[in-house]
């Protein structure tokens, strides 16, 4: 198992457990009073590869998007609600995704965003990003999989 898809693994399993069930004893769940640095509205580049992994695959191309995050209440300010604009051509999707800052809720952490979206080919589309969260910038990766097509990527983003 290689670091990355255990620290996937690890941020995954965090917004699980404090979206189930509110967290354990351990980790404090009461409301949050107080305001993440993630929270508000970031904007930025999401670089975009499709068909990821096949060798005639043109280069990935940039185009602006916004990640807009909101706390979920009593996660410790660790669980996110992120709104999520593609402006990519390829990829010209609004949605909203489940962000989790690990191991705390302060800079820098990692971060990990999944969701899913309407794709303008017709199918449901998957994605996930995981990276680091500093106090103005997050620089993570961006993958997923459109219809029958892997993307892969990046996304840099600064708070407004």
């Amino acid at each position: 198992m290689t670091a990355r898809t255990w620290l996937c693994g690890a941020a995954w399993l965090a917004l699980m457990t404090t979206s189930a069930c509110g967290g354990s004893s351990s980790s404090p769940t009461a409301p949050s009073g107080g305001q993440s640095f993630l929270t508000g509205t970031w904007r930025g580049t999401v670089t975009i590869q499709p068909n990821a992994g096949d060798p005639n695959a043109p280069p990935g191309t940039s185009a602006p998007t916004t990640w807009t995050f909101e706390v979920v209440p009593q996660t410790n300010l660790q669980s996110f609600r992120a709104t999520i604009r593609s402006e990519h051509p390829w990829l010209p999707i609004s949605t909203i995704g489940s962000t989790a800052l690990i191991p705390g809720n302060t800079p820098p952490a990692q971060i990990s965003t999944q969701g899913d979206y309407a794709s303008p080919r017709g199918c449901r589309g998957t994605f996930g990003s995981f990276g680091v969260a500093e106090a103005t910038r997050i620089d993570a990766d961006f993958t997923g999989v459109d219809c029958n097509t892997t993307f892969r990527g990046r996304v840099l983003l600064t708070k407004d």
